[in-house]
């Protein structure tokens, strides 16, 4: 409305009074200082610069939430054009390069993800957003936008890992059924024992043989340390993730993991063939739990392929998600093996714990993806993840 006003006014301005030009001009800047009262309060981050990627104006938000250089303060506080393009005041490498490519290659309405530490060392999440800024249905500049989404981030990691607590019940019910095996072994061998003791009593007073007593209290001291590992395994089943996500070149990642494992490959005549999607955006992952999850893979492809075989590891990015397909031509699994593979405590393995894929599964799903298995009997088996990429790309429309 008043802007409207203030247009007309102008018009007219050669035939208004002295006092009327001072009533505008006081309106005006009313307008001005309300206007600019809103940007300071507004808790989203805005920078506004001019086609030529210098800074025009900035709100608190903005600086609050990004780490801007001293000469940055200290050439706003001098009221003039900023002598400097935005991404050499900002403390940050990867903001400014994501700036500073987004000018060189002319992109707006373009968003990306960034990961920050503050100086006490917590870790914030950051949205930075580029949209034009239009005058007059021309692009007179960029606005940039930043919003804070560590609260968003947290929230769903919350949601996740009450959706991994939905399937406690089962778990529970698998741990049972295991505990109650060793339990009955110790009960009944607690039983010969006292049976052997209170016969010895009742006749020769003589205690059973030294073999006799010491079979029997090795084998409840083996059903002990059975109970023992389902309880420390169940514990690691259960127990929160704790993953400190930041952002990782998966590809970097997997071909340090394959030069591992080649060695052992070579040895046991497997081949492995590695094709990677080459300068991936980075991913919001933790190393140490991505670490676990490839190795767990590779793990199980080397059991099915006790002859000899092939492993292969393969990116690519499709409809903005990032995917890493391991495959191998093992023994692969029939169709109910295939739907239990994710299940605790299930293993087709003599020696396996069942909880190998189950932190897989869960691994995954911490990052905010999915795994799915392909498999044929005697045809090989395939693990396909597939991660969002923390980077939001908007097209301009015509």
């Amino acid at each position: 409305m008043m802007n409207e006003f203030a247009k007309k006014a102008t018009q007219k301005i050669s035939k208004m009074s002295s006092s009327q030009i001072e009533q505008l001009f006081n309106n005006i800047v009313g307008e001005n200082e309300s206007l600019y009262s809103v940007i300071e309060s507004l808790t989203l981050g805005l920078v506004i610069c001019s086609n030529d990627w210098k800074i025009l104006m900035s709100n608190r938000a903005s600086e609050r939430l990004i780490p801007f250089k001293n000469r940055y303060f200290e050439e706003k506080t001098q009221d003039n054009l900023l002598s400097d393009e935005i991404w050499n005041f900002i403390d940050d490498d990867d903001i400014g390069i994501f700036l500073k490519n987004a000018s060189n290659d002319k992109k707006i309405n373009v968003s990306q993800e960034f990961v920050l530490r503050t100086s006490g060392g917590t870790v914030r999440f950051l949205n930075i957003s580029i949209e034009p800024l239009v005058h007059q249905k021309q692009i007179s500049g960029n606005i940039i936008k930043i919003e804070d989404i560590t609260e968003k981030r947290n929230t769903e990691t919350v949601i996740r890992r009450m959706e991994n607590l939905s399937s406690l019940t089962n778990l529970a019910a698998s741990v049972a059924h295991e505990i109650k095996n060793p339990l009955g072994s110790i009960s009944i061998y607690i039983q010969l024992l006292q049976k052997a003791i209170k016969k010895s009593r009742d006749t020769d007073g003589m205690l059973p043989d030294q073999k006799f007593l010491e079979n029997y209290l090795d084998i409840v001291n083996q059903e002990i340390d059975r109970l023992n590992k389902i309880i420390v395994d169940f514990l690691f089943a259960v127990r929160p993730i704790q993953a400190e996500l930041l952002p990782v070149d998966a590809s970097a990642m997997l071909k340090t993991f394959a030069d591992f494992y080649r060695p052992e490959f070579e040895m046991k005549n497997i081949d492995l063939d590695i094709n990677l999607y080459q300068n991936p955006p980075k991913l919001l992952l933790d190393e140490k739990l991505f670490k676990q999850v490839i190795i767990n893979l590779m793990q199980n492809s080397i059991a099915a392929m006790s002859d000899g075989g092939k492993i292969s590891i393969h990116s690519y990015i499709k409809d903005d998600l990032f995917y890493i397909k391991v495959s191998d031509t093992g023994s692969g699994m029939d169709e109910e093996t295939r739907q239990r593979i994710f299940e605790p405590y299930f293993t087709t393995k003599a020696n396996g714990t069942g909880l190998g894929l189950t932190m897989v599964y869960k691994i995954i799903k911490e990052f905010g993806g999915e795994i799915e298995v392909e498999s044929e009997l005697g045809k090989g088996t395939s693990f396909i993840i597939s991660l969002p990429i923390p980077q939001d790309r908007k097209n301009l429309l015509e």
